[in-house]
């Protein structure tokens, strides 16, 4: 096929989910899980996943290790129909978590293995970036290592900052270099202040996901909100990655920032709706515990 016009960077993982009545305490003691599931998990897969779910071709480019759990991301990854997958495999493991959720929308995320890093990116991901209309460069060492591509190569760039306090230095090289800036608000008591700063310093859009209490986003016209949609949740896992997604295929529609910041409400509900990053993987027999 053709090259799609959109480039998503970054994480791909082989994810453990275990569902708590509760999170743990921080002392010894033994808690019994409500169940689990293992399953592709990722922020940059959840998007690509999202994407084809929605009519939308991208190219997601991803490390993955030579271990079996490589393996069996690249295979769920086949259900991101319409989906140039272009993960270059690295000795040793692949990304994986461990992932500790409640029915409140309560995470934990362990990290397990990463992969080992690279000198340089993959050059078949740095000639995909250049020729992009549109880059999402996810928080990783994927999205660092193609972030000069990106920024030399005229492309509009997004990011997702995820839970951005502000001062972390990891992320700020991100937040500096897009246009479009997504967050959630656990990492800051104030988002509207964070937001405004994140304008300030050159977005041109910035939202911010509430969880049940919606999203924000802040431009140079002003503010606009949105409702979270009402929904059955069974798992929050994936859903700010839906909500990003819907917004962007409302965007490359040309819709307007209200309007996008409906159509990502609407999209977070087809993560909601599922155990695992989309609703695609439902009929994975890989991802089954």
């Amino acid at each position: 096929m053709n090259s799609p016009s959109t480039v998503v960077a970054g994480p791909a993982t082989w994810n453990t989910m275990v569902r708590l009545d509760h999170l743990p305490d921080p002392r010894p003691h033994t808690l019994f899980a409500r169940g689990s599931v293992r399953t592709l998990g990722g922020t940059s897969a959840g998007k690509a996943l999202h994407l084809a779910d929605l009519g939308v071709a991208s190219t997601l480019v991803t490390d993955v290790g030579t271990d079996p759990e490589g393996d069996l991301v690249l295979a769920a990854l086949e259900h991101a129909r319409g989906t140039e997958v272009l993960a270059r495999r690295v000795p040793g493991p692949s990304e994986q978590h461990l992932n500790l959720m409640t029915d409140a929308g309560e995470r934990l995320s362990i990290y397990l293995a990463v992969p080992a890093p690279s000198a340089a990116p993959d050059p078949a991901a740095v000639a995909r970036v250049t020729a992009a209309e549109h880059v999402v460069l996810d928080l990783s060492a994927v999205g660092q290592g193609l972030l000069p591509a990106a920024a030399a190569s005229g492309a509009t760039l997004w990011t997702d900052l995820h839970d951005y306090d502000g001062v972390a230095e990891f992320h700020r090289p991100f937040a500096d270099a897009c246009s479009y800036v997504f967050l959630n608000d656990d990492g800051t008591d104030d988002h509207r202040a964070l937001m405004t700063a994140l304008l300030e310093r050159g977005a041109r859009t910035v939202v911010c996901t509430l969880g049940a209490r919606g999203a924000v986003a802040r431009t140079a016209e002003g503010w606009f909100e949105t409702p979270a949609e009402p929904t059955e949740v069974l798992d929050t896992n994936g859903a700010g990655d839906a909500f990003f997604a819907g917004f962007f295929a409302a965007h490359l529609a040309g819709a307007g920032t209200a309007e996008c910041l409906r159509a990502g409400a609407h999209q977070a509900t087809r993560a909601l709706g599922t155990r695992h990053l989309s609703p695609l993987l439902d009929e994975e027999p890989v991802a089954k515990a």
